[in-house]
């Protein structure tokens, strides 16, 4: 089986693939401090679970592919690949890796890991023109050509930073569950803030995204356009740009990059 890891600032999620199918996955806290060691235990306890592999950490594994927009992170899972999985082939995304996307930016290597690999799948899954709405910790907005080139991008602040901003900034405000209000127009300063999260965030995703496919393509309506990322359901029914919903986009984007830098090598 194959193991995914994707580290993001806030969350990481992990999936586990046999063949092309995800079979299990798991969303952890993102904590820059855990050392190598933490990392394995941590592993050890969360596939421990699954009736197909082994109690003893490795066990039925005979791939991994990591990508990290944390570095401290990346490095301790560097170090956990070498000790823990020794003889298990490993994939990390960083420079140098064959992603079989060119990356059309004036430095790409500015661009993180996991939007490249947002990119990968999405060229794979849908073609391009494609546009790929990422709701993590940033909104990011990613842009591929119907060439299957990583064209360029937006990143705009996340649900979660503008909920802790507003939460830290307004002096009457506070930081409240992000959640679906009974209506538009709010009725007390709870339903007020969510009113204004849920529905500015899907503003400016119609907003965003029909500037963009603008520019990417002749005819906008080709553009497909893709929402991932742990609160992407939140704004799906919102939102009127998007096309698709693929919750393990980046985990497939892994699992096609492992293939492509291991499997075919």
């Amino acid at each position: 089986m194959l193991l995914t890891i994707d580290v993001g600032n806030t969350h990481t999620v992990l999936g586990l693939f046999d063949g092309e199918e995800i079979v299990e996955h798991w969303r952890i806290s993102t904590d820059a401090r855990r050392t190598a060691d933490e990392l394995a235990v941590l592993l050890q306890g969360l596939m421990g679970m699954h009736p197909l592999l082994g109690e003893e950490l490795g066990d039925g594994i005979d791939g991994i592919a990591i990508c990290s927009t944390v570095p401290s992170v990346l490095h301790e899972l560097r170090e956990v690949t070498r000790r823990y999985y020794g003889d298990v082939p490993a994939v990390l995304v960083e420079p140098g890796i064959k992603t079989g996307v060119p990356i059309l930016m004036d430095n790409p290597k500015e661009v993180g890991a996991d939007r490249i690999i947002n990119a990968v799948a999405a060229v794979e899954l849908y073609g391009g023109p494609a546009i790929v709405v990422d709701f993590g910790t940033a909104t990011t907005f990613d842009a591929v050509s119907a060439r299957g080139e990583y064209a360029g991008g937006v990143i705009a602040p996340g649900i979660e930073i503008s909920v802790e901003a507003l939460g830290v900034k307004g002096a009457q405000l506070r930081k409240i569950e992000i959640a679906r209000p009974r209506s538009v127009i709010g009725k007390n300063t709870v339903e007020a803030m969510q009113s204004g999260i849920l529905y500015g965030f899907a503003g400016q995703v119609d907003g965003v995204v029909s500037r963009m496919a603008r520019e990417l393509a002749e005819d906008p309506e080709d553009v497909t356009v893709i929402a991932t990322g742990g609160l992407a359901p939140m704004v799906l029914g919102e939102a009127a740009v998007i096309d698709e919903h693929e919750p393990w986009l980046t985990l497939i984007g892994l699992r096609l990059v492992y293939e492509r830098n291991v499997s075919r090598s």
